[in-house]
């Protein structure tokens, strides 16, 4: 597990480890946020900036990839699961250097096999982009053997 910044204390990342989300973000979630709500964070950093000095787009999708399965954590508790589909709708692309970036949701239909879920990115007020995305459920986790 990857330690917060002090600016996301209490806040936790996976168990485990995923190499590309931890070297792009890192992210960190915080289950039940507000009562049925969990929510997503990263601090934004010089190396999420494009050369224009703006929230690299990548970025971006990135971390609404990584915010879809928190948003539909209850749905996956027991599932392995993958991304089916994430679309990404840029809104503004100000993020100041050492901000909170922030996203959270909704799961807005769960089935046998597929979770739906559309969230927002946001610092603050201003929401930078949203998203809609499908998880597919893939096969269900094992138990650990004891």
């Amino acid at each position: 597990m990857i330690t917060p910044p002090p600016q996301l204390a209490g806040w936790e990342s996976w168990q485990g480890n995923d190499p590309y989300e931890d070297t792009a973000g890192p992210f960190f979630m915080k289950l039940n946020a507000e009562p049925g709500k969990h929510r997503s964070a990263f601090l934004c950093t010089e190396g999420h900036m494009n050369g224009g000095g703006f929230l690299h787009g990548g970025m971006l999708m990135t971390f609404a990839d990584y915010a879809l399965f928190v948003i539909a954590h209850d749905e996956l508790s027991d599932m392995h699961s993958v991304t089916l589909t994430c679309q990404t709708d840029f809104i503004a692309g100000a993020a100041p250097i050492g901000e909170v970036v922030y996203a959270d949701g909704e799961v807005t239909r769960a089935t046998r096999s597929l979770v739906f879920i559309r969230g927002q990115i946001y610092i603050g007020e201003t929401i930078l982009s949203t998203f809609t995305g499908i998880i597919k459920k893939t096969k269900p986790r094992e138990t650990p053997k004891t």
